[in-house]
């Protein structure tokens, strides 16, 4: 009875082992077959929002409880995520809205947080954002006790970018340029 036990251990190590060596790509030379099938590729990590850019790079950014807004993305050639990076840090809650937008190579980001938010409370923390060159820098501005931003857009062929919030007696804009980052927040009586 105990040989028998200890050979069913020893086939099932085996079997871990060749499934170990078949899933790490065997132990030959590292040649390979033209009909063997390529390796698979990490999958993609889980975002609440997701974005491809022209060149082929792929952004992906989620709201992660007690740490706040994450981004990851993705190089065109390689294939491979970047490592999770907190592009804004807060422990309230999230609310609903995450809007990624790309622009010239650039993504922009327009994210809420507050008490309750995602039951439908006005967000008490507003974020524009805005990664540039190799996705490496973030240029944050915070608003509080602000409903958010609704829109963003490129300014003429300047590279400028405009957040924008709307409402019938006022239009609330954020100027980002590349040169100055983040302006002040302007509200304009319409």
């Amino acid at each position: 009875m105990r040989m028998h036990g200890e050979r069913l251990r020893a086939l099932a190590g085996a079997v871990v082992v060749a499934g170990l060596a078949a899933a790490c790509g065997g132990q030959g030379d590292g040649a390979r077959s033209a009909t063997a099938p390529a390796a698979p590729t990490e999958p993609a990590p889980r975002f609440d929002e997701e974005i491809g850019l022209p060149d082929g790079r792929r952004v992906g950014m989620a709201y992660v409880e007690g740490r706040g807004l994450v981004e990851r993305h993705r190089d065109a050639d390689t294939r491979a995520w970047s490592a999770p990076r907190v592009v804004y840090a807060t422990v309230t809650d999230r609310c609903r809205s995450l809007t990624l937008k790309a622009s010239g190579g650039r993504v922009a980001v327009m994210a809420d947080w507050g008490a309750y938010c995602y039951d439908g409370e006005p967000p008490m923390e507003s974020i524009a954002a805005v990664g540039t060159a190799d996705l490496t820098r973030w240029d944050t501005k915070l608003t509080t006790s602000f409903d958010g931003w609704t829109k963003v857009a490129p300014v003429g062929g300047s590279g400028d970018l405009v957040f924008s919030r709307g409402s019938t007696e006022w239009l609330t804009r954020l100027r980002w340029s590349e040169a100055e980052g983040f302006a002040e927040v302007e509200e304009i009586r319409r």
